[in-house]
C-alpha cells in the first residue's frame, strides 16, 4: 500500500488558491512522501528536499517580490503548511516556522538594510529559526534568562535557548535576551544572530517522539557578540515581536495539524475501501462509516477555524481569539483522528510499515508547541468571558 494517501478536498478557495494548494500538494506527495519513512528514522531532514523546497518558493511565500519572494498571502502559507502536512508534520513545520514566524517578524519590523540583507536569503537558501522558549520560560513565555549586555557598538548575549525548531538547518536566528531583568517584559528584545555569530553554538538536538525529522536543539550563548544593528524592531520592544509573531504561528500549527488529521483520515479511508473482513470491505459496515464520517465532520469543523483565522488575518483585523480556538481545536482533532485511524487500520496501524502510526506520534506535539492547550484555553476564556 502506498505510505501516503491525498487528504479530503479542500472548499471555500479561490482560482489561484486552488492552483497554487494542488501545486502544493503534488510537490508533497511525489517528492516529500517517498522520503517520509527514511527521514523519520534517521531523524534528519534530507538535504535534497530543502533545496526542492526553496526552488519551489516555499519557504519565501510571503517574502514581497522585491526581496526575490512570492509576494503571496498569509493565507497562501497556511495552505501550504496544510497540504505538506498531510504527507509529513515534520516538514510541514519547518515550513510554517520559516514563513509565519521568521519572515513575518521581518517583514513587519526588520529596517530596510535588515529587508535586503536577511530576506533575500530566506527567499533563496537560508532557513530561520525562532529563539524564545528556555528551561523556565515555556508557557510563561517572558521568564527569560538569557541576558544582552551594550559593549560599544555590539551586545554580548548569554544564557541557554531550548526546544528551538529548525535549528540544526538554520543560518538565522530571531534571538530573544532580556536587556534588564528588572524591567520584566519590557526589557526583552530580539536579535538577528547568525549561525557563525562568535560566541554562538548549537547544544544537544532532542531525541522526540514525533516529527522526529524536524529538528529540536538546544542554543549556547557564551559572550555571543551580535552588533547593536542586528536588533530586531526596538530595544526593549522585543515582547511585542513575540507576542505578534506568536499569535500568527497559533494558526500555522492549526493549519499543520489539519493537514495531519485530514492525512490520516485519508489513510483511513483508503484502507477500510481496500481491507476485507467477513466478506466485504471494512467500509461497507456502518460503524465504519459512521466512524470516518465523524472524523470528516471533526476535520471540516477545524478548516475553518484554520481558515478563518488566516483570512481574518490577512485582512488586518482581530484575530487573536481565532486563532486560539483554530490551534487549540485543530490539536485536538489531530491527535483524535490520528488515533482513530490506527485503530481502522487494526494490527497494521501498529507497526511502522503503515503511515498513520506515524501520524499518531507527531500529532501529540500540536497541544504543546506554540502556546499549550491550556494556554489557548486560557486565552479564548479572556477574549469571550471578559472579567468576572
Amino acid at each position: 500500500m502506498s505510505q501516503h494517501a491525498c487528504p479530503m478536498a479542500l472548499t471555500h478557495l479561490g482560482e489561484d488558491e486552488q492552483m497554487f494548494r494542488d501545486t502544493v500538494r503534488r510537490f508533497a506527495i511525489e517528492q516529500i512522501g517517498p522520503l517520509v519513512h527514511s527521514m523519520d528514522e534517521s531523524q534528519q531532514m534530507d538535504p535534497g528536499l530543502i533545496k526542492k523546497l526553496f526552488q519551489l518558493g516555499l519557504m519565501g511565500i510571503e517574502i514581497p517580490e522585491q526581496y526575490g519572494g512570492g509576494g503571496g498571502t498569509f493565507f497562501n502559507a497556511i495552505l501550504a503548511v496544510e497540504e505538506i502536512s498531510a504527507v509529513d508534520p515534520s516538514v510541514g513545520v519547518m515550513v510554517d516556522v520559516q514563513n509565519t514566524l521568521c519572515i513575518n517578524a521581518l517583514v513587519r519590523w526588520a529596517t530596510e538594510d535588515q529587508k535586503k540583507k536577511y530576506l533575500t536569503r530566506l527567499a533563496s537558501d537560508t532557513i530561520g529559526s525562532y529563539a524564545l522558549s528556555e528551561a523556565s520560560s515555556g508557557s510563561d513565555a517572558f521568564a527569560l534568562q538569557t541576558r544582552a549586555v551594550k559593549r560599544g557598538e555590539d551586545y554580548i548575549l548569554n544564557g541557554h535557548k531550548l526546544w528551538i525548531t529548525n535549528a540544526k538547518e538554520a543560518g538565522l536566528f530571531i534571538v530573544f535576551a532580556t536587556l534588564d531583568p528588572a524591567a520584566g517584559y519590557k526589557g526583552i528584545t530580539a536579535f538577528l544572530v547568525e549561525k557563525d555569530a562568535p560566541g554562538f553554538t548549537l547544544g544537544k538536538k532532542e531525541d522526540k517522539l514525533g516529527i522526529r525529522a524536524s529538528s529540536t536543539c538546544a542554543l549556547i550563548f557564551n559572550d555571543c557578540i551580535v552588533p547593536a544593528a542586528q536588533i530586531l524592531g526596538d530595544p526593549g520592544k522585543g515582547y511585542k515581536i513575540a507576542i505578534g509573531t506568536l499569535n500568527e504561528g497559533r494558526i500555522g500549527i492549526g493549519s499543520q495539524m489539519l493537514g495531519l488529521a485530514a492525512g490520516a483520515w485519508g489513510h483511513a479511508a483508503k484502507w477500510a475501501k481496500e481491507r476485507k473482513q467477513f466478506g466485504k470491505a471494512l467500509v461497507e459496515f456502518q460503524a465504519m462509516q459512521f466512524r470516518l464520517a465523524e472524523m470528516a465532520t471533526d476535520i471540516e469543523a477545524a478548516r475553518l477555524l484554520v481558515y478563518n483565522a488566516a483570512r481574518l488575518k490577512d485582512a488586518q483585523l482581530d484575530f487573536l481569539k481565532e486563532a486560539a480556538m483554530c490551534k487549540y481545536f485543530a490539536s485536538q482533532v489531530a491527535e483524535r483522528v490520528a488515533s482513530l485511524a490506527v485503530e481502522v487500520f487494526g494490527g497494521s496501524g501498529f507497526v511502522k510499515d503503515y503511515p498513520v502510526e506515524k501520524l499518531y506520534r507527531d500529532a501529540k506535539i500540536g497541544k504543546i508547541y506554540e502556546g499549550t492547550s491550556f494556554m489557548q484555553l486560557a486565552t479564548i476564556a479572556k477574549l469571550t468571558l471578559g472579567k468576572f
